[in-house]
């Protein structure tokens, strides 16, 4: 069973990312250590013997729909209410209606703790918190008041309308309709598929976002509009009235996360109300519903990256127990009697350190992200500028390298069971079902590659990755100048993987320059796997110098040299595909007929 590694992730968030600085420098307000430590705790205690209980069973029974209405598997309706009693709902939700307005990096620690319990059950608040965050930044004061407060305690859950059969990544196409009626309302009209948590029985309303076009929009993403559409109807006292005109017409029977609904919506067919049209209330502006969206889509992409961090923290778990169990042959040296438990062969270590190394990388890099969003919102002026740049460039990094190693941790967990990792019962195999979708939410990991080449790269003429770049060489030299002998060869691996990071980075950036974009794109994969890897051996370096310092760092410094002994030898060949893949991609494209 899953326990929360609050003391790793503690570590993590102060000595890696950042927020033990911040702390001390009274950045974030009245936020004590005590207060982050207690929370973290607490958290941990409801994810280990609350959620991941009710997670296995969950991803047993699933999601049904039954005349109409899904029923979430036994026991997360009450789940979910106590979750909210909790407060957990609006642990970063605006004070004004409820809210606890507490750093994004505590709330990413909660949520990796909430997704390694049930990921399924995890994404219902995890929509809720996006949606909150849009309607927050961009809805009118009606809207917020009408809205948010039930929204921030969890009463009413939130979900996203982006993908339609025509469209998924190119929302461009949408054919979704929306008419004007007066005072302000709109009639709604479509169908939208993949939406998560679309419907259920666990809350007493849901409140759509819903992308829609206008008749008079602009064709393409310049005539997008964002509409909140709520299931229910608000009356006068703010309480559920009248059904509105939308409903969910079919669940999808998915590969992973069965316990989460994931719905074909209607809306403005007709089921509900005397008129046709689902009724709904302009985010926004008229024809930039993209950008509201926007909103709540960066805060889901880092989400999701959070999303393989906590399947790959579960799956490791999973993995080392049972190779500590798990009997068979003789291990090199082994001087007990009969055989030995598989952890003590050198190909099964060698996995579960891989796992261990990729899963605290991906912490790192998803926590460092949360980190620089906090910071570009408690900072004025250019430092709030570099912060917000930084937070924009880790954003795909975190959601792409942290969502592939959780599906290859997962795989690799099922490895270390053998045969019986392919077996259901061990619940080995969940962990890889629930983890393959990730790399698909958000936005694909390939359009993450283009966002970071084509968007990211240029912020600042290319001085925002260059900074950050000479950061990670300042952690090289401290790695080299501790000499301590136990790191190995850690400096000049880990000094060679920013080399190539920066190499690549300098062509890429040369190349957009030329205007040769195809050739950059080309690239674009292998380069956020380079550095992401090359952000892995930093962090763990990092991590490592500050436990060593205070003569608790040996299990750390060990994990630093593994990754950077052999993990980051691969920032070479992936280097060498940035620079000098595009010609053989495209002269291979006659294979593709």
């Amino acid at each position: 069973m899953y326990k929360a590694p609050v003391e790793e992730i503690a570590f993590t968030l102060n000595h890696v990312a950042g927020l033990g600085a911040a702390l001390e420098e009274g950045r974030l307000g009245d936020l004590s250590g005590d207060l982050v430590d207690a929370i973290l705790a607490e958290a941990g205690r409801f994810a280990g013997e609350e959620i991941a209980p009710l997670g296995e069973s969950g991803d047993r029974e699933g999601a049904r729909l039954v005349d109409g209405k899904v029923i979430t598997p036994k026991g997360w309706p009450a789940l979910y209410k106590a979750w909210c009693e909790g407060g957990w709902n609006g642990l970063t939700g605006p004070q004004d209606f409820g809210g606890q307005a507490l750093p994004h990096m505590l709330n990413v620690a909660a949520l990796e703790m909430w997704n390694a319990a049930s990921m399924a059950f995890a994404l219902a608040p995890t929509l809720t918190m996006g949606a909150i965050e849009a309607v927050s930044k961009h809805g009118s004061d009606e809207l917020k008041q009408t809205f948010l407060e039930k929204m921030v305690s969890g009463e009413w859950t939130g979900t996203m309308n982006l993908t339609e059969p025509h469209a998924g990544s190119d929302l461009g196409v949408l054919k979704s309709r929306a008419e004007r009626v007066g005072d302000g309302a709109y009639r709604i009209f479509g169908q939208k598929i993949f939406i998560t948590w679309g419907e259920h029985d666990a809350a007493d309303n849901i409140i759509h976002l819903v992308l829609a076009r206008l008749p008079d929009a602009p064709a393409g993403t310049r005539g997008i509009s964002l509409f909140l559409v709520p299931k229910f109807l608000v009356n006068a006292d703010g309480s559920p009235g009248e059904r509105n005109d939308v409903f969910c017409h079919s669940i999808e029977h998915k590969l992973g996360i069965h316990g989460s609904p994931t719905c074909t919506m209607i809306f403005g067919d007709g089921k509900f109300g005397a008129e046709k049209g689902a009724l709904g209330y302009l985010v926004g502006e008229e024809n930039k519903g993209l950008a509201c969206m926007f909103t709540m889509m960066n805060n889901a992409r880092l989400a999701v990256g959070i999303q393989g961090v906590a399947i790959a923290e579960a799956a490791t778990q999973k993995a080392v127990a049972y190779a500590k169990e798990r009997t068979q042959g003789k291990a090199p040296g082994w001087q007990g009697s009969g055989m030995s438990p598989i952890i003590e062969h050198p190909d099964i270590a060698r996995t579960l350190l891989t796992m261990k190394a990729l899963t605290q990388g991906s912490r790192a890099i998803c926590y460092a992200c949360a980190h620089a969003i906090d910071l570009s919102h408690v900072t004025e002026g250019e430092e709030a500028k570099a912060w917000a740049e930084r937070a924009a460039l880790l954003t795909p990094i975190a959601k792409s390298f942290s969502t592939d190693a959780g599906v290859d941790v997962a795989s690799m967990g099922i490895q270390v069971h053998g045969g019986m990792g392919f077996i259901e019962e061990t619940g080995a195999a969940r962990y890889l079902r629930d983890a393959r979708i990730a790399p698909i939410y958000e936005g694909t990991n390939g359009i993450q590659a283009i966002d970071l080449v084509t968007r990211k790269l240029p912020l600042s003429d290319g001085a925002a990755v260059r900074g950050f770049i000479g950061e990670l060489k300042g952690v090289a030299e401290k790695l080299a100048a501790s000499n301590d002998a136990a790191f190995g060869t850690s400096a000049e691996r880990l000094s060679a993987a920013i080399a190539d990071l920066e190499a690549a980075t300098d062509w890429l950036l040369e190349t957009l320059a030329a205007g040769r974009q195809a050739e950059a794109l080309a690239g674009a994969t292998p380069y956020q796997r380079l550095f992401g890897l090359t952000l892995t051996g930093a962090y763990l370096a990092t991590g490592a110098l500050a436990a060593a310092s205070d003569g608790a760092g040996e299990k750390r410094v060990a994990l630093c040299r593994f990754a950077a002994e052999n993990l980051l030898a691969e920032t070479a060949a992936l280097k060498d595909a940035v620079v000098g893949g595009a010609a053989s991609l495209e002269a291979a494209r006659v294979v593709l007929g």
